[in-house]
């Protein structure tokens, strides 16, 4: 009974540790996070204002072609607002141990 409970809680440790593949940034590294923030927040109100200018257009009296322009375009500007957005992924591993450790230590 006792070997069944070990060898269960080393599989769920092993697979609550699995590493998770996230998208590599494909573009230039930050050189300086005070100065492109700035940058990055005014390209984000321009991108920003394209999608609203878009969402409010009048697509009823455009052609096919120009209404499958504005998609890629709308594509596009929210795949650069996700890539200015940046962020902090952490996997349920991690999560996991983080609780763990501060239930231990508190």
């Amino acid at each position: 009974m006792k070997k069944i409970i070990l060898a269960a809680m080393a599989a769920f440790m092993l697979l609550s540790f699995t590493p998770v593949q996230v998208k590599a940034a494909t573009g230039p590294a930050a050189v300086s996070v005070t100065a492109t923030k700035a940058v990055e927040s005014a390209e984000a109100d321009v991108l920003l204002a394209r999608l609203d200018e878009i969402k409010t257009m009048d697509k009823s009296a455009l052609t096919s072609a120009e209404r499958k322009e504005l998609r890629k375009e709308t594509r596009a500007i929210n795949s650069e607002l996700k890539q200015i957005g940046g962020g902090v992924y952490v996997s349920v591993g991690a999560a996991l141990l983080i609780i763990l450790l501060l239930i231990i230590l508190l």
